[in-house]
């Protein structure tokens, strides 16, 4: 790889592309080159159009900066396998128009894909089977989704008409502080203002969301934070199953993936981490597991029901290796 400038090109860009910060130095030892030769091989992809930010100095260096558009990006095949796999988690999002823009992503990443990668994705989406929506009111308006959460970040007054679940309808003021996904659902924790406490509303019955441009200071919410406030709100579900994994990585490692799934933390020790799972059907379940397993090895505690779809996705990785 040294003597290909190709090669050399896309390695630096694949190290660049985790958006921290490179001495010169670092990045030389990696490529096995000299640092002109990495200052070169920057000025060849900020030619290409990436915004590659420097320091000078003795402790100078490089990073990635975010462009004003979205530049070829390089993948390893195990993020090549989660982007595919999340679009097809996507496709099944109760978002108005979400299916189609996520089919039409899924496309494009799987004909770039190469064949034993391909067969990867097709093996994890034979063997899992979605729980499909069959309520057709239950569609979310995706800018009344992006509104809130620019009200939860920004810290702003917002008004919505909201039908209730007796049919009814209201309007409320409230002060927005998280979005919750909870299976194909979408809830918002917030402060009524007109009841002075905290209440939860399902994303598909808001309509009309009308920031007022009044900002609020950040209450803490009970129980723990927003999915807590949910959690308490919908109550326990009766037909929901639950799993038990130890997975072998850091709690550190594990706690992206883990914000994805309602879930709570049994043990953690420095080399692995149990824990518990929970979501609406054995098919859900299996499909966190592929999600939790990119971060380290997973072993199925319980049910042996899950343990078994497991095994038999596992041996059709295998063959695929």
């Amino acid at each position: 790889m040294p003597n290909n400038p190709t090669g050399r090109a896309l390695r630096l860009l694949s190290l660049l592309q985790t958006h921290r910060f490179w001495q010169c130095g670092e990045l030389a030892a990696r490529l096995e080159v000299t640092e002109r030769t990495v200052r070169r091989d920057v000025d060849r992809l900020r030619a290409l159009g990436y915004p590659i930010d420097s320091e000078s100095g003795k402790y100078g260096g490089y990073r990635l900066e975010t462009g004003a558009h979205v530049p070829p990006l390089i993948v390893d095949d195990d993020e090549a396998v989660a982007i595919a796999v999340g679009l097809r988690c996507a496709a099944e999002a109760a978002i108005d128009g979400m299916e189609e823009t996520s089919l039409r992503a899924l496309t494009k990443i799987e004909s770039l894909l190469p064949h034993r990668l391909r067969r990867r994705v097709s093996a994890l989406s034979s063997n899992v089977t979605p729980l499909r929506r069959t309520a057709d009111d239950a569609v979310i308006d995706p800018e009344a989704l992006a509104l809130l959460a620019a009200a939860c970040r920004d810290r702003e007054h917002v008004r919505f008409d909201y039908r209730r679940g007796d049919g009814g309808d209201g309007r409320r003021s409230v002060e927005p502080h998280g979005l919750v996904t909870a299976g194909r659902r979408w809830y918002l924790a917030a402060w009524d203002r007109d009841r002075g406490d905290w209440r939860t509303f399902r994303l598909d019955r808001i309509r009309s969301v009308r920031p007022t441009g009044g900002h609020f200071d950040s209450r803490v919410i009970p129980g723990g934070g927003a999915a807590a406030l949910v959690a308490s709100s919908l109550g326990p579900e009766p037909n929901s199953k639950a799993a038990t994994l130890t997975v072998h990585t850091t709690f550190a490692e594990l706690e992206g993936a883990l914000r994805w799934f309602d879930h709570t933390l049994i043990e953690t020790t420095p080399a692995l981490c149990r824990v518990r799972i929970r979501d609406a059907d054995l098919g859900r379940l299996a499909m966190a597991v592929t999600r939790i397993a990119l971060t380290g090895p997973v072993e199925v505690v319980e049910p042996p029901e899950l343990a078994d779809i497991v095994r038999s996705l596992a041996a059709h990785l295998k063959q695929d290796a």
